[in-house]
């Protein structure tokens, strides 16, 4: 069931994955309620993933990429281009050399600057002792 509603948000928002794991709400039955959360903060990718059309790196336009991984991507992945800024994260795209197996990977976080500072304050006030005088 997982494949098909990845499938199937690849072709709405241009968002998906190759499946794998899958939340407990999905795994319960709820996965419509989850598919269209998931769809406001899914970040859109230039991966197409199916398996009707042969793999093929267009990059940076598009990215078409099998639906599932083979063993072969477990060491044969590759870096597609530079790492890149969405939002708070950085990402960049691997690709399988053998089979042409492609996802986004989000390398790190973009620190929220305004959350940092609040952060510091309190941590800063936290440790101040209040003595009566």
């Amino acid at each position: 069931m997982a494949h098909r509603m990845d499938v199937r948000r690849t072709k709405d928002s241009g968002a998906g994955s190759a499946g794998g794991s899958r939340r407990a709400s999905e795994r319960a039955g709820n996965h419509k309620s989850h598919a269209a959360g998931m769809a406001e903060h899914t970040m859109p990718t230039i991966v197409e993933y199916t398996d009707q059309k042969p793999p093929k790196n267009l990059y940076p336009e598009r990215i078409i990429s099998p639906v599932r991984s083979g063993p072969c991507c477990f060491t044969d992945m590759e870096e597609v281009g530079k790492p890149q800024e969405d939002g708070r994260w950085v990402f960049q795209y691997r690709r399988c050399k053998k089979c042409g197996f492609a996802l986004r990977v989000i390398l790190r976080e973009i620190p929220d600057a305004a959350l940092a500072a609040e952060l510091r304050k309190i941590l800063a006030n936290s440790f101040v002792r209040n003595v009566p005088e």
